[in-house]
């Protein structure tokens, strides 16, 4: 995961195959300072992406910090409609 500016840009997947790695990749930005999650490079995504930006939310709230994503992906939008977490996941 790419950070630049207090921006982390995760890529590729974000399925289960690759969801141990991405939370810490993207804790390790949170700890770094980055504010903002930036998904346009995001090619697929699972019921794992969420759970991702879940646990990204509560650490970076564990932290006191503010965290908010861009570019989320239609396909995020719908998997978190279609579990009841369209408003935890803005």
């Amino acid at each position: 995961m790419r950070v630049e500016d207090d921006v982390a840009y995760p890529e590729g997947q974000l399925t289960l195959n690759e969801a141990s790695v991405a939370l810490r990749e993207g804790e390790q930005a949170l700890a770094g300072g980055a504010a903002v999650f930036d998904l346009a490079q995001v090619s697929q995504v699972d019921s794992s992406a969420l759970s991702l930006l879940l646990s990204w939310q509560r650490k970076a709230q564990e932290r006191s910090q503010s965290l908010s994503f861009r570019n989320i992906p239609d396909s995020l939008h719908s998997l978190a409609k279609l579990y009841g977490l369209a408003d935890l996941i803005p």
